[in-house]
């Protein structure tokens, strides 16, 4: 799922009847995690979910009376395990949301996270929310590129730093941090929120065929920004694979040879022929890649193994780190299925 930032508009024409509920804290079960936010303007949801059901319908009835005022609401829900006549049964558990209805006050900082995420740098988004009495919050946020806090008020960072230590090292843009600051009578006066905004992981595909086509439309349905590789230009190309985000028309082996690699990088290797798919292979084995798999029969696979390894190409601990054949072993059978098998191994590895 692309990450709920960037789908937020930078031009003031489109963001200012724009509100975003972002879930803070949980407690018990509940429907979505702490980093889990939705987007809403006057017609309703645009984007996301912090659970859907009863609770996202009482928080969007929140956020489309909170457009006018322009007035944040920080709220605990108590999900009930009692259902209401025509609801769902709720989770019994307790979440805190923010509701933020004025995200033009940070437009600008929307814009800087748009481009840090375009560039792939990562950063973390610090929203540093204060009580101002009278039933009232006040919403300041902070861009902090790469973890540099320089444009943080100078109070608050002795706190933010001690909270965003490695947060920008992981792979989760859901590992939100909550850091309470207690002020009046060891009340919480102030919550200062810290969200990593992680570029997301590099899907390249060798091969612009049937399953090249199927992997880049579910891995950009899971959030990976995909790049197809093909010698064909009719095939690697928008109007073929309207999912995918970048393209190279060129020799396959060469391409990926010149492919940044890195722990980001999955590597789905689905070419037209044995020919292509070794030099696709030959071309990131051995390298960081978080992910490198291979399609085709196992005869095929035992046979490339070993050739890599009697010309040396590739050591076995480096083979033994190829997914071949690849994908889940689900019995798959059609371009479809094998497409799904693919996507569920490249979700097993990048969460393990």
């Amino acid at each position: 799922m692309k990450n709920i930032y960037l789908e937020i508009p930078v031009l003031t024409s489109e963001i200012s009847d724009m509100v975003l509920a972002t879930v803070i804290s949980t407690e018990g079960s509940t429907p979505q995690k702490p980093g889990s936010s939705a987007l809403f303007n006057k017609s309703g949801l645009i984007a996301g979910t912090i659970g859907g059901g009863v609770l996202e319908g009482k928080v969007q009835n929140l956020a489309m009376g909170s457009i006018e005022k322009k007035e944040p609401v920080y709220r605990t829900f108590t999900l009930d395990t009692n259902a209401s006549a025509g609801e769902d049964a709720l989770c019994g558990g307790r979440i805190t949301i923010l509701i933020d209805p004025d995200l033009v006050r940070h437009r600008n900082i929307f814009e800087e996270l748009r481009k840090s995420s375009g560039a792939r740098v990562p950063g973390v988004l610090i929203t540093h929310v204060s009580d101002e009495g009278n039933e009232k919050i006040l919403v300041r946020r902070y861009w902090a590129a790469d973890g540099d806090t320089s444009s943080v008020p100078h109070e608050l960072e002795p706190l933010i730093e001690l909270g965003i230590k490695g947060l920008t090292k992981g792979v989760d843009s859901y590992d939100l941090r909550k850091l309470e600051i207690h002020q009046k009578e060891g009340k919480t006066s102030q919550i200062l929120i810290l969200e990593p905004v992680i570029p997301p992981p590099r899907l390249i595909i060798a091969g612009a065929g049937h399953v090249g086509k199927a992997v880049a439309q579910i891995g950009g349905m899971l959030g990976f920004e995909v790049t197809v590789i093909d010698d064909r230009c009719e095939f690697a190309n928008s109007d073929n694979i309207p999912s995918a985000n970048h393209f190279i028309c060129g020799d396959i082996g060469e391409s990926i040879e010149k492919a940044v690699k890195g722990e980001d990088a999955y590597f789905v290797i689905v070419t037209r022929g044995h020919r292509d798919d070794g030099k696709a292979l030959k071309a990131c084995i051995g390298s960081d890649a978080a992910y490198i798999g291979m399609i085709g029969s196992k005869t095929k696979i035992a046979l490339m193994r070993r050739e890599f390894i009697e010309k040396g190409w590739a050591t076995e601990d480096q083979w033994e780190k190829v997914f071949a054949p690849i994908g889940l072993d689900i019995r798959s059978v059609t371009v479809e299925e094998i497409a799904v098998s693919i996507a569920a191994q490249l979700v097993q590895v990048k969460n393990a």
